[in-house]
């Protein structure tokens, strides 16, 4: 993962950061749809489903789009396309090497 702008403007965001902490716990943070639900689309998949993001951010989808794609473009997040839907996971391995990055330089 290269360190650059794009991260720190995704993470300089509080809705951002919401995004990245509601896809840590998302079994307790996406309710929604069931915690059934959730395990199944995190399973099979591979993420949440762009709409339920949108319905506990409380937001317009073009705007939560616009921040997906921001993480994503970050490196901070993974997506995966299932017919006409995007679901969206945390990328745990550069998030990793990120807080690693800050606990080392800063």
């Amino acid at each position: 993962m290269v360190i650059n702008e794009k991260i720190f403007k995704a993470l300089a965001n509080k809705t951002r950061l919401d995004i990245l902490k509601w896809l840590k716990n998302p079994e307790e943070e996406i309710t929604s749809v069931s915690c059934d639900t959730v395990r199944f689309m995190m399973e099979h998949r591979g993420g949440i489903c762009v709409m339920d993001i949108v319905t506990r951010a409380n937001m317009t989808q073009s705007t939560v789009s616009t921040y997906l794609k921001m993480l994503l473009d970050a490196g901070l997040l993974i997506s995966e396309r299932h017919g006409k839907w995007t679901y969206y996971r945390r990328n745990e391995e550069n998030i990793k090497e990120l807080g690693k990055l800050i606990q080392k330089e800063l």
